[in-house]
C-alpha cells in the first residue's frame, strides 16, 4: 500500500482506468464470439450489421491503446473476411 498521499490517488485512479480497459477488451472479444456464431448460422445480413459494430469497438480500444493499432486491424480483417467467404 503507497505512504504517499498522490501514490494513494495513482492507485485510485490506475484501478480505474484498468477496469475501463478490461471493459473495452471484454466487449471486443463479446462482439467476435456473436460475429462468429452468427457466420456460422449463416445469418450474412446481421454479420454485415455486426462488422461495423466491431471495426468501431477495435478502432476506439486501438485508439484507446486498450488493444494494440495491428491488433485492432487483424481483427477488422478478420471479420471482413469470415463475413465475405462464408455464406
Amino acid at each position: 500500500m503507497p505512504n504517499k498521499h498522490a501514490a494513494i490517488k495513482d492507485l485510485r485512479k490506475n484501478k480505474r482506468r484498468a477496469a475501463r480497459n478490461l471493459r473495452d477488451k471484454t466487449n471486443v472479444k463479446a462482439l467476435i464470439k456473436q460475429l462468429k456464431s452468427l457466420v456460422q448460422e449463416g445469418k450474412k445480413s446481421e454479420a454485415l450489421a455486426m462488422v461495423s459494430k466491431l471495426q468501431q469497438a477495435t478502432d476506439k480500444a486501438s485508439k484507446k491503446n486498450v488493444l494494440h493499432r495491428n491488433k485492432a486491424r487483424r481483427i477488422n480483417s478478420m471479420a471482413m473476411k469470415i463475413t465475405s467467404t462464408k455464406k
